[in-house]
């Protein structure tokens, strides 16, 4: 009887020995894992030109059938301009928004956006007045062409799943452009993926990702060195 009760100790030692061991790999090697592949076009958008006329934050589009989080997807490139080129006039969604209501533009401007899905155009009379109603010259619109999260089990002991790799999948379009002519000035795309080892069921947001998408894109605008 005492034998079978050294075994059963051991047996749970062995057991809380090794537990103890996965949770140690899990934080010495928790880390993130972020791959991202950036292209643009700086088409006709030379340094200064943002600080000098400012930059709007028109409707995004999406096709992933996340309408809910255009807004969102909005605000946190705003905030990120904001942060990182604080000497541009930032103008957010919200505030075009009811700048384009009280001018009682909005079903022009609805029917710029169903132009915009069928040809890739905003008409340049309807983006005239958003920006002389905006106060801005450059409006910028996003594209969330994919988004996407997964989990899956890395290590595990009796049945329970003690560290998990979390990743989020994402695809960014931006383009900026002039709203006095009617021309795309700049335009860029990425697609990243965000990954990390956790004993959490916490996942990767969509605000974290979209956050990362937004540092790398804005980094790419002209500005002096």
């Amino acid at each position: 009887m005492l034998q079978t009760k050294l075994e059963s100790s051991c047996r749970y030692l062995s057991i809380i020995s090794l537990l103890t061991l996965l949770l140690a790999v899990n934080t010495g090697c928790s880390r993130n894992q972020i791959h991202t592949s950036v292209k643009f076009d700086n088409i006709a958008l030379s340094v200064g030109d943002l600080e000098t006329h400012g930059l709007g934050f028109i409707t995004p589009s999406t096709v992933t059938g996340q309408e809910q989080d255009i807004q969102s997807l909005a605000f946190i490139f705003a905030r990120i301009m904001e942060e990182k080129r604080p000497q541009i006039r930032v103008v957010g969604l919200p505030e075009i928004l009811s700048a384009v209501n009280k001018a009682d533009f909005s079903d022009e401007y609805k029917q710029m956006y169903i132009d915009y899905r069928d040809t890739g155009i905003f008409k340049q009379r309807s983006l005239q007045k958003t920006g002389e109603v905006s106060g801005v010259r450059y409006l910028a619109q996003l594209k969330l062409s994919g988004f996407s999260q997964s989990s899956k089990g890395r290590f595990g002991v009796l049945g329970l799943r003690l560290v998990q790799t979390k990743e989020a999948n994402i695809r960014m379009f931006l383009q900026i452009w002039n709203s006095e002519n009617g021309a795309i000035v700049w335009e860029g795309t990425e697609e990243l993926n965000y990954s990390r080892d956790t004993s959490t069921e916490r996942p990767v947001t969509f605000q974290l990702v979209v956050e990362e998408v937004a540092r790398n894109l804005i980094n790419k605008l002209p500005q002096n060195n």
